[in-house]
């Protein structure tokens, strides 16, 4: 199933980095994430995205941090989040 990609928050997501992130940290993700805005149905993006996620190192998560909309965009059941658009919390 394709992913539907919430405009609102990937430019939502894309602001915290350049807030909170050096350029440079955020420079190679930049374009994966103008492309999805573009093209939220390509698979191929995703994987990208993934790839280039795990080359990041210890700046993974920061990115899952500051932008969560990625881990959700990431994740395997990204319709649990699209109903819910807010993470499940456990009962402690």
């Amino acid at each position: 199933m394709a992913q539907v990609i919430n405009a609102a928050r990937m430019q939502e997501s894309i602001q915290m980095l350049e807030t909170y992130m050096t350029e440079d940290d955020i420079k190679p993700l930049l374009p994966i994430f103008a492309q999805l805005k573009k093209d939220p149905q390509n698979e191929m993006l995703f994987k990208q995205l993934a790839e280039l996620l795990d080359t990041i190192g210890t700046r993974q998560g920061a990115v899952f941090t500051y932008a969560p909309y990625i881990a959700i965009l990431l994740s395997d059941d990204p319709l649990r989040w699209q109903q819910t658009d807010a993470p499940i919390m456990a009962n402690n």
